[in-house]
């Protein structure tokens, strides 16, 4: 649950809430809103898959044996190519709050030192992740008591104004979803956990469930303290936040690189995960499901992620990746949402699909068509691989 957990109450809450007010302004709340309900269908589709298909993949997995070869390939795509981008905005988070001069630099120092501790195995990383997820709950109690009884709070700003569009709800909703997605880390993980069937779906509801209350009390305690307008150009809103008691700002800032580094950690375990079950089905080079004889992770698998990560963590930009990173997670959760309608009980995936591909639409253009491009190649890749296995038989 912890892994889970970790990577919802991550870096997102400390960077999401401006974009985000700058896309909905006063509607942020409902943007928020948006944004849970098309979580909580995804969280419920992963579930139930997961509880059906208990093994390393995720909707790659899911895709694969619902839908056919291609889906599931495009949803392991999309989840590779995705996380990876998230990962390198998370490294960079870190570089932004802990040396602003010399982002980059601490962004791949980051990345190589979580690198490490997943190829040391899983319950080294998933005890990292408990004191991390202890930390930032702390400072975010904090910031929450503070905000609530500082003199700056008003409850007025609450109210919803005008002069913002559907498209900037929609946008605002995306970049929240962003935030939202780390139940996906628990169900590529069916392999290393105790009775998967029950464990997966049970951590999925309850991360999400306390990842929503978190949210949702941050925000309000957020608009209600800053204002919509205010909040919209802050570049570190949660320290703006408790910006009336000195010496506790740079606390928020230590709080948010942490929570940036328990976001990395999961999001290598997740994207090495899924590597290892595409490279098992020959979608990605063999070489990369070597699984560590001691050990026991895939180490090939997130040695190769590692340095992926780092070279994008030198040298892009953090807004960017993010967007892109985006639009191909919504296309991930399009798949397994696809995946679970064939399931029965479909009202919920329904949903779901439609949701992952009104979000994705809202998103700037830029992202959608650097995402669509990723995706062809994939797609590319995949024909070729079909039509090397056809002459190899």
């Amino acid at each position: 649950m912890t892994i889970g957990l970790g990577s919802m109450i991550g870096a997102g809450i400390f960077v999401a809430l401006g974009p985000a007010a700058a896309a909905a302004g006063s509607w942020l709340l409902v943007g928020l809103a948006v944004a849970a309900v098309v979580a909580y269908c995804n969280a419920t589709s992963s579930a139930r898959l997961a509880a059906r298909y208990p093994h390393s993949g995720g909707a790659y997995l899911y895709g694969r044996e619902r839908l056919g070869d291609f889906w599931g390939h495009l949803a392991g795509w999309s989840f590779v190519v995705g996380k990876v981008a998230s990962c390198a905005a998370m490294a960079l988070t870190v570089g932004v709050y802990i040396w602003p001069a010399h982002p980059h630099a601490v962004a791949v120092a980051a990345v190589v030192t979580l690198t490490a501790v997943n190829y040391c195995g899983i319950e080294k990383s998933a005890t990292l992740n408990r004191i991390i997820v202890a930390i930032v709950l702390a400072v975010l109690t904090c910031v929450v008591i503070i905000g609530i009884s500082s003199g700056n709070a008003d409850p007025g700003r609450l109210e919803l104004g005008s002069g913002h569009s559907v498209d900037g709800l929609l946008q605002a909703a995306a970049l929240l979803f962003f935030a939202f997605a780390g139940y996906a880390r628990i169900a590529t993980l069916g392999e290393e956990v105790r009775d998967p069937a029950r464990t997966i779906p049970r951590a999925i509801a309850i991360s999400f469930g306390l990842a929503l209350a978190i949210y949702t009390v941050v925000a309000v305690v957020a608009v209600t303290v800053l204002g919509a307008t205010v909040l919209a150009h802050s570049a570190a809103p949660l320290a703006d936040v408790v910006a009336s008691v000195p010496g506790f700002e740079p606390v928020v800032r230590v709080g948010a690189a942490v929570a940036a580094l328990g976001s990395l950690l999961s999001l290598i375990l997740g994207v090495s995960r899924t590597t290892l079950a595409m490279a098992r089905d020959g979608h990605l080079p063999g070489a990369l499901a070597a699984v560590h004889p001691r050990f026991g992770v895939p180490h090939r698998a997130e040695l190769a992620v590692g340095l992926v990560v780092a070279v994008l963590a030198a040298f892009a930009d953090v807004r960017g990746v993010i967007g892109f990173s985006s639009f191909a997670v919504l296309v991930y959760y399009a798949v397994a949402n696809a995946s679970a309608i064939t399931l029965g009980r479909r009202l919920i995936p329904v949903a779901g699909l439609a949701g992952c591909a009104m979000l994705a639409a809202a998103l700037p253009i830029a992202s959608i068509v650097a995402g669509v491009s990723v995706l062809a190649l994939g797609a590319g890749a995949y024909a070729l691989h079909r039509h090397q296995r056809g002459g190899a038989a």
